[in-house]
């Protein structure tokens, strides 16, 4: 899809679909909306008057032109009070708009940037959401289907911004820029965790981080069993032995020349592409999901992609171990005592405790790089989404406040929600081993603090935050811009982290 930005009037445009907003709240349209409104002699006035569109968030309705205007069509979306209107709400009503012009098989739109001069919203930061919007609520994935639905084959060639201040125009491409390179890196991530895991599995993930770096300015190294054992890695190394498709440690590194003497960012992801739960077998009832256990990883990927694409000015390396937990001959057992990197040892309690085996490693080697932080994704436990529910938020511990709050910031900008979360020394007691230094699993209660404990141990040296992503990387109900399934969570979160780093 092309998008576009032009400076003009939308009434005048010639296109099969215009797209203008009103507030809820505002007794007659104002703006773009009472422009295209006296083209067609009073109707979207008259039709407000009448109480027949109140303008609540998302809400849609259609008009058509009668030769009135270039256009056949006139979509009124509705953006809520202008009081609460933010970016957020901005992606919400392009997702909305764009979903209901793919629906009427419109080939070309014209839209204004939604609400951002009433709502007082930062016009480029507006046409990022816009642009993250239209995409982002279009996205579809269906390559393993052998018939699609109708809708599935309908495609919007084209969708033109119109603003009518010319000297807007240059700050609403860069937002369109932005909000295309970021969209597409969600859509990416999105892809890699709907996908089977037999589409899937660590050799073709690391094939996708080749093909991630190639025509971009990142650097990929991929390490092998072999290269991994020579580092100690025994965390990682043991929860990988049960399966005989080989782990890989893929590091991407994003160096521009005018960040070479910063110290970099680090984001580690958690990248388990199935998870049995191994010889701690999981229950067969939903078990499919786990296909998504990568998903940690698969916003790394995407991270570092549109980081890349921006042309950020900030160092940043991306480390996702990846895994398969499978019960076998040979697989890890509990009562086995791993030796991770650090030289730390771990008595396995639960094989379906693996993920924090795999990033203990992970975390260790991400020290190499004495990083200005490190932050870690991982669907880590059950136990976050019990306490924060599904699709509200993730799970955020840290060891350091300049870091949690930058990252509160970044939440706020991306709109990709964080909760604090306790990381009280309490919870070390709970993993208190006979055998070895530590256990990888405290039991049922405090599963969330417990797991970041854990990943403490092996996070030393440098600043580090985690993030519990399980509750927000698969969506169950479809939402304007986030269709059923992957949600791509995390990659518009660490793209506003690099950003804001920058500076």
């Amino acid at each position: 899809m092309n998008i576009t930005v032009k400076s003009g009037q939308i009434q005048d445009q010639a296109v099969d679909l215009i797209v203008v907003n009103h507030f809820e709240g505002m007794r007659s349209p104002v703006g773009a909306t009472g422009a295209v409104d006296a083209r067609l002699a009073g109707a979207i006035d008259e039709i407000i008057s009448a109480g027949d569109f109140k303008g609540k968030l998302n809400d849609a309705l259609l008009l058509y032109a009668r030769r009135q205007l270039n256009a056949r069509r006139v979509l009124l979306i509705g953006l809520g009070p202008a009081a609460e209107f933010t970016l957020e709400r901005a992606r919400q009503v392009a997702a909305t708009a764009a979903r209901k012009a793919r629906e009427l098989g419109v080939k070309r739109m014209a839209t204004v940037v939604n609400g951002a001069s009433t709502a007082g919203l930062d016009v480029q930061a507006a046409a990022q959401s816009l642009a993250e919007g239209i995409l982002l609520g279009l996205y579809q994935f269906n390559p393993h289907k052998s018939k699609l639905e109708p809708d599935a084959n309908r495609q919007i060639d084209e969708v033109i911004v119109v603003e009518i201040d010319a000297q807007k125009v240059p700050a609403i491409e860069a937002g369109i820029k932005a909000g295309r390179a970021i969209a597409e890196a969600v859509m990416a991530t999105r892809d890699l965790v709907n996908h089977p895991s037999n589409f899937m599995t660590p050799t073709d993930l690391a094939e996708q981080a080749r093909k991630i770096v190639e025509n971009r300015p990142l650097s990929l190294q991929v390490l092998e069993a072999d290269e991994m054992r020579a580092l100690g890695m025994g965390s990682l190394l043991g929860v990988a032995q049960g399966s005989d498709t080989p782990p890989k440690l893929v590091i991407f590194e994003y160096k521009p020349a005018e960040a070479a003497d910063k110290a970099p960012l680090v984001f580690v992801g958690k990248g388990i592409t199935f998870d049995t739960g191994g010889i701690s077998i999981k229950p067969a009832e939903h078990m499919e999901e786990m296909k998504g256990d990568m998903a940690g990883a698969a916003a790394v990927f995407g991270a570092l992609q549109a980081i890349a694409d921006l042309g950020l000015a900030q160092h940043v390396i991306g480390i996702t171990p990846l895994v398969e937990n499978m019960p076998s001959g040979k697989a890890y057992k509990p009562g086995d005592v791993l030796k991770a990197s650090n030289g730390k040892t771990i008595e396995v309690i639960s094989t379906d405790a693996e993920g924090r085996l795999v990033l203990a490693d992970a975390l260790v080697y991400a020290g190499r790089y004495n990083p200005a932080a490190v932050i870690d994704l991982a669907t880590l436990t059950g136990a976050c989404v019990v306490a924060l529910g599904e699709d509200v938020a993730a799970g955020m511990f840290g060891t350091d406040e300049a870091l949690k709050q930058k990252l509160m910031a970044a939440s706020d900008s991306s709109s990709e929600r964080l909760w604090p979360m306790p990381l009280f020394d309490d919870y070390k007691e709970r993993i208190k081993s006979d055998t070895a230094d530590m256990k990888n699993s405290g039991g049922r209660y405090g599963g969330v603090g417990t797991s970041a404990i854990f990943l403490r141990e092996f996070a030393e040296g440098y600043p580090w935050a985690h993030l519990d992503v399980a509750p927000m990387t698969l969506s169950e109900r479809d939402r304007p811009y986030t269709p059923k399934g992957a949600t791509g969570f995390g990659v518009r979160l660490l793209v506003q982290l690099a950003r804001d780093w920058a500076g």
